[in-house]
């Protein structure tokens, strides 16, 4: 059985999609419609950089949901493969039920837009922060980040696969939750370049704004279940996939158990569609046997088909 991933924010590189747009047309009119559906080059965004701008919260979402929708438009101009499941980490889950055909194009876009601005102003520059906690399993960070808070949030962010978990919250907080993890033998708490504390209660006001935007778009019911991260279970129906959606902003994602549902669904297939190879580490990490590819430019392509 085979899966589609998609990736999320991080995975962004300048000339990233490049590649794709020079050598097929159906990428190359991703982007195009792409830059008319946001009124500027995202495409030149993409392609060129800057680095500092593609880093951008509102920008760097509708890059790597753009530079995926071109790889999976791609794989299924060249390829036969059809997904049993799909899934994306975070920001992905939009490239998922795009696949899913949930969604439209030129709406995700503009929501992913909304999404990451909405992100970017709940909380003030500085004052919130992640950090990955490498070594201690989820019920042990869980513990840490109870202990750490001391009237402030700090939570589980992302469970990213085993001894990996990344912890947000407010920059006090999240750095008396290293000191803590360490102490109970983490072998590594490094605080993250990141401009929010994503997937933490610090993104509620975030989440009700974007409750708005989706009220307003076409969300139809998904032809291919789509495994989210805030339950780790299949969705199809429109109605939760939008409630899902809000939740998702606040709520940590369940990367692990999502990858860990598929695999007992008999997935022993996964390909990474888009930038970078991010999830299938992950995933190597938590389904040893599964057969990994990825589709981010012709090489990669190459190797699938």
């Amino acid at each position: 059985m085979l899966a589609f991933v998609f990736p999320g924010q991080g995975s962004q590189f300048a000339g990233m999609g490049n590649d794709l747009a020079r050598n097929f047309t159906v990428a190359r009119q991703v982007f195009e419609e792409a830059d008319e559906a946001l009124g500027f080059s995202l495409s030149r965004l993409c392609f060129e950089g800057p680095e500092d701008d593609l880093k951008l919260t509102q920008n760097t979402q509708p890059a790597i949901l753009t530079v995926s929708v071109a790889a999976l438009r791609v794989l299924q101009q060249e390829s036969d493969f059809v997904p049993e499941f799909v899934a994306g980490h975070s920001l992905g889950e939009y490239s998922a039920l795009l696949c899913a055909g949930s969604l439209q194009f030129a709406d995700a876009l503009r929501t992913v837009r909304s999404r990451g601005e909405f992100m970017q102003q709940a909380v003030p520059v500085g004052t919130g922060g992640m950090a990955a906690i490498i070594g201690l399993d989820s019920t042990e960070v869980e513990k840490v980040c109870v202990e750490a808070a001391q009237r402030e949030v700090v939570s589980p962010a992302n469970f990213n696969g085993p001894g990996q978990v990344v912890i947000a919250g407010h920059v006090s907080a999240v750095e008396r939750a290293c000191t803590l993890a360490r102490q109970k033998g983490a072998k590594r708490a490094l605080p993250l370049p990141v401009s929010a504390p994503f997937h933490c209660p610090l993104m509620v006001p975030a989440g009700e704004k974007l409750a708005q935007v989706l009220e307003k778009i076409s969300i139809s019911s998904s032809q291919v279940p789509v495994v989210t991260n805030v339950e780790a279970q299949p969705n199809t129906d429109s109605v939760r996939a939008g409630d899902l959606l809000v939740q998702q902003v606040s709520a940590p994602v369940r990367w692990q158990e999502s990858v860990q549902y598929m695999a007992d669904q008999g997935v022993d297939r996964f390909i990474e569609i888009g930038p970078g190879r991010v999830l299938s580490g992950l995933i190597k990490r938590i389904a040893r046997e599964s057969e990994l590819g990825n589709v981010e430019d012709c090489a990669s392509l190459q190797k699938l088909i």
